[in-house]
Formats: C-alpha cells, structure tokens, sequence
C-alpha cells in the first residue's frame, strides 16, 4: 500500500516520537515521514538557512539535541517547495508539526494540517475561559507560542521543559511552576512530548493535561480515506 499521510517536520524528530500516537489510528503502511533538512548536512544548513541580523528567526532541532536558529522567511521558503514535492510523490495529506507559524504555506490538492494553525482555535473552544498552562521544549519557543496562543480568553501562563532531556524532577519544577500561576488545564505544546508525560503530569497536578501532538493525531486519522 502506497503511503497517503506523511508527516513533515523542521528538523529531525525521530520517528519514535510521532509514529506510535498515529498507530492507534492508521495502519502503519499508510505513514511516512519527512523533516524539511533531510538532505542537508549541518554546513549545509548553516550556509542556506542562516538569518541576516535583525531577521525574525526559528529554532530547529538538529542531531543530538543541537538547536539551530535560523532565517523564518528562508525556511517558510523550502517548506513550500518541500510540499510541492510531497504533492509530487503522491501524498494525500500533510501533517506538518512546526514550533512557529508560517503564514501562506498552500497545496494544490493535498490537505495540510499546520499544527500551528489548527490548534489555537480547537484548544480555545474547549478551555473556554479557564487558564491555560503552555508546557514549551525551549525558552527560544516563548515568544512564539505567545503569538501562537494570543486569541485564548485569557492569556496563557508558560513554562518549559525539554521533553528529551528533562529529567523527573525537571518536569515537576515546570508543572509546579504552571500551577502557580493559576493553570487548571495544561497544554504540552511539542512534538517530543509523549503519554507517558501526560499521564506524569495529570497525576501530579489533577487537572486535565492536552498532549498537542495526539490531537493532531487524532484529527488526521478522522480525515483520511
């Protein structure tokens, strides 16, 4: 069977992180998965996607949890090409998870689903007027994701933990932190983040914890044929 759905991240996400959530909906034959610099070594990356200063930036994560910041418009650039291409080979849907939102990114007849444009909305229907805690992988990410969660009824509280290299006590530091600040739901807005983290956190605090990776899961498998 051909795959229909792939899954397009910036930098390298392992597989390990996504597949599983997306096995409990789809049959493994119809997932692929493709990061943006795929085919570029680190110079590479480093000579074409370095921002001019002054320039809006992105952070991606390269190998062994190097973090890159590079050119927002450069990188907006190659993901367009890069779904042209997916279009190309046959995909039938894109799920592209990204830390930043990318305004105009488009298909000519796949559906894209942008984490960062299908979640706000979904989120801020379902909290209503609670107080939302955002649980980031980098402080990098911060100014972004208050952009990301600006239309909430109330502004989001925030705190941060890797979910690669986060220990135990790490992540009860982060949680704790949240509800101080009045959290009575937690969104851990990553894709690294798994149910194990979830479930960790949900016990901790007692209070509902959203796992932004597994909705996106959720809705893909309800969209596909």
């Amino acid at each position: 069977m051909q795959p229909s759905l792939v899954t397009l991240t910036l930098g390298v996400a392992l597989r390990n992180d996504i597949l599983p959530l997306l096995l409990e909906y789809l049959p493994e034959e119809q997932i692929a998965h493709r990061h943006l610099l795929e085919e570029f070594s680190l110079q590479d990356v480093v000579t074409r996607f370095s921002p001019a200063e002054g320039e809006p930036t992105v952070t991606v994560r390269w190998c062994d949890d190097q973090h890159l910041r590079l050119s927002t418009s450069k990188i907006r650039t190659a993901l367009q090409h890069k779904l042209i291409e997916l279009e190309a080979q046959g995909f039938d849907t894109i799920l592209l998870f990204a830390s930043s939102e990318f305004t105009g990114l488009h298909c000519s007849s796949a559906l894209l689903l942008e984490s960062d444009r299908l979640l706000p909305p979904l989120i801020a229907s379902i909290v209503d007027d609670h107080q939302v805690g955002i649980l980031v992988s980098l402080e990098d990410h911060l100014h972004t994701q208050s952009k990301k969660w600006r239309n909430l009824s109330k502004s989001p509280c925030f705190a941060i933990a890797s979910p690669w290299q986060a220990s135990e006590g790490d992540l009860i530091d982060a949680a704790l932190s949240l509800q101080e600040q009045g959290a009575d739901v937690v969104m851990m807005d990553c894709i690294g983040y798994q149910p194990r983290h979830r479930e960790f956190l949900q016990q901790l605090l007692g209070i509902p914890v959203l796992l932004s990776n597994v909705l996106l899961a959720k809705l893909a498998a309800e969209l596909m044929v």
